[in-house]
């Protein structure tokens, strides 16, 4: 399929139904350099907004245990997770990312049991984000953290984070103390969501709801290699099955790690969907959910062959950049997309314009 593009340069469109044949190697290596330089070099050239981005209050909120990680990781992480502008700005311009949508690292407010005191933790947090913002409103905009373990008081501080302090979502990692957002103490704050016009970014927990005993002697496959991938993909799905957006139509959630996967089972989740229960389903076929109330990220899945398949899947106006900042590669992600083989309009949308379009930037 082709397209005009706009500087008259004929540009190959990846097709968004049917299949997706893979071509030759050398043909995908000239698409990815054609492609590249059409689009005016992503991160040198073309704005560049990064949505999964992190940072921490190290005082508010400990990290839990020892967090298994190669020598000097966790120092240099914890150094960048609390810096804002000498390390991770340097990094940004170094490559060319033009703004990071930050957000509070996990383990989060949710790892709080006392609900009184993740209230205030959770002000506090957005307090800070918002001077952070404040400070650098052309390089930085924020997700609030939520207290959840309060669904009423999680209202009233998600109102007051969007409408006073001007955040741009929420971003929440998974379950609250074990619950689940599709659970009807929630609901108050899925209207006040969809009243808003802002997004919910569901993001893994450092700290699982159980322990799953297929890991069990593999503890790698427990976290970003796959576990947190399949508990975050079932959450997503709990939301469709449990009525979150026939009640709420115009919510939304956002996921990381090219959509936790989900954009590849649409076909199996479609096929079964026609044996489950009918008074226990939702309204329409789980695809429709994932194309219109679902938005995907690049984050931490660097990958032309998974790009290509979430566009195909789910289309280009859903999938927006993010780098997951600082535990993956700046200079990889921006590379990836700098030489992903899309036309310029819609490697356009991917690195900047859906991001400005879902948060209002």
């Amino acid at each position: 399929m082709e397209r005009q593009d706009d500087d008259d340069r004929t540009v190959c469109i990846p097709p968004r139904s049917g299949h997706l044949a893979a071509p030759p190697a050398a043909a995908q290596a000239a698409a990815s350099t054609s492609a590249g330089t059409a689009a005016g070099r992503p991160g040198r050239g073309m704005k560049v907004i990064a949505v999964e981005e992190a940072f921490s209050v190290p005082e508010l909120i400990p990290w839990p245990g020892e967090a298994p990680m190669p020598p000097g990781w966790g120092q240099e992480w914890g150094r960048r997770l609390a810096d804002f502008t000498e390390l991770r700005l340097a990094d940004m311009d170094e490559h060319g990312v033009d703004m990071q949508v930050l957000s509070l690292t996990s383990p989060g407010v949710e790892a709080i049991e006392d609900p009184s005191a993740a209230v205030a933790a959770a002000r506090r947090v957005n307090d800070h984000l918002a001077d952070v913002v404040a400070a650098h409103p052309t390089r930085f905009a924020g997700f609030a953290a939520l207290p959840l373990q309060d669904p009423q008081a999680a209202v009233v501080e998600l109102r007051r984070a969007v409408e006073q302090l001007g955040l741009k979502g929420v971003l929440h990692n998974d379950h609250v103390q074990g619950h689940y957002l599709d659970e009807p103490q929630f609901r108050p704050v899925w209207a006040e969501l969809e009243r808003l016009g802002v997004t919910l970014y569901l993001h893994p927990a450092l700290v699982p709801a159980d322990q799953w005993r297929v890991f069990q002697g593999h503890p790698v496959l427990s976290g970003p290699s796959w576990g947190w991938t399949a508990q975050v993909g079932a959450h997503a799905l709990r939301l469709i099955y449990g009525g979150v957006f026939d009640e709420f139509p115009g919510a939304s959630v956002t996921l990381g790690h090219m959509g936790e996967l989900l954009p590849f089972q649409l076909a199996r989740l479609d096929s079964r969907y026609h044996q489950a229960d009918p008074k226990g389903r939702p309204r329409r076929l789980p695809s429709h959910y994932l194309r219109h109330n679902l938005y995907a990220t690049t984050s931490g899945v660097f990958s032309h062959a998974a790009l290509l398949g979430a566009v195909h899947a789910i289309g280009a106006d859903r999938l927006l950049f993010a780098v997951d900042y600082p535990y993956e590669s700046t200079a990889e992600a921006v590379e990836f997309l700098r030489t992903a083989p899309f036309s310029r309009a819609d490697l356009k949308r991917i690195a900047h314009g859906n991001a400005e379009r879902l948060l209002n930037l």
